[in-house]
């Protein structure tokens, strides 16, 4: 599959990405190339082929649930710019 300049300018706009006019060839190009993998990868025949919860088909080893390290919550706080009754405090993001 070829991308034209075109495509990579509105690929680039949806990502919120600033390419450069003299990028563009090279951002066609491999855009390009990862689609044409994507299109290797649909072409594989996976008829009959079960997919698996964990590649390994093993269960996973867990370590026991203990407290390893101490309580240092006043040492962090004191590079904090805001804390207060053991919390961060941050300014707030959302109006």
């Amino acid at each position: 599959m070829s991308i034209d300049h075109d495509q990579v300018a509105k690929i680039a706009e949806l990502a919120r990405l600033k390419i450069e006019p003299a990028q563009m060839d090279q951002y066609a190009e491999n855009l390009s190339s990862i689609l044409d993998l994507v299109d290797q990868l649909q072409a594989a025949d996976t008829d009959g082929v079960e997919p698996l919860a964990n590649p390994l088909d093993a269960t996973q080893r867990l370590r026991p649930d203990q407290v390893t390290e101490t309580n240092q919550r006043e040492h962090f706080q004191k590079n904090a710019p805001s804390a207060d009754q053991g919390l961060f405090l941050v300014p707030k993001v959302i109006e």
